[in-house]
């Protein structure tokens, strides 16, 4: 399938997924990141929760990092040039949704793209080769393509991988990592 037979597919799979499915895949992929060698980490860069979309509950994340002393970074969407902002989220820091219905950081410090050891990465699907399938406005693409090249990128998948994404192309990278329930 292609990228965007695959999103309809899988936003609709998310939707049907009932919230006590949602906490218990979850919690296999909570348990899965809690196991990651965090040690070279300092700085992590994971996405607030979409709701709406039926996302992980990346709260849970974010307080594991911040009990390892890691700094946490998440981002503003700038839908007039499908871009991200990064900024620290310290545990003061206050959050409101956009008028887009995303989750971002009031009154914070900016992070930049070469600060960050690691990004966890949202996704709706990805393959075996971890190549992934998100929203469709490229936003994580020229994200990653603005961070260092050694930096670890984890994808964090509702769903067991695919076994292709037909319409990969050269700005497509595959992540290091996806975690998936049972994965």
């Amino acid at each position: 399938m292609t990228k965007s037979e695959l999103r309809k597919v899988y936003l609709e799979k998310r939707q049907q997924t009932s919230n006590d499915e949602l906490l218990q895949l979850s919690s296999t992929i909570y348990e899965q990141v809690y196991n990651l060698d965090l040690s070279q980490v300092k700085t992590a860069h994971i996405f607030l929760t979409l709701k709406k979309f039926k996302e992980i509950d990346t709260l849970p994340i974010i307080h594991y990092l911040r009990e390892k002393n890691i700094k946490v970074a998440v981002s503003k969407s700038d839908f007039i040039t499908n871009s991200l902002q990064h900024y620290y989220l310290e545990e003061q820091t206050k959050t409101e949704l956009s008028r887009y219905g995303i989750p971002e950081p009031l009154n914070a410090l900016e992070a930049k793209e070469t600060d960050l050891d690691l990004v966890f990465v949202p996704l709706l699907i990805s393959d075996k080769h971890n190549f992934r399938v998100g929203y469709g406005k490229g936003f994580y693409d020229r994200f990653l393509a603005k961070c260092r090249k050694n930096v670890a990128t984890v994808g964090l998948n509702l769903f067991k991988p695919i076994d292709e994404i037909k319409d990969i192309n050269e700005f497509d990278v595959p992540l290091d990592k996806v975690i998936y329930p049972n994965g």
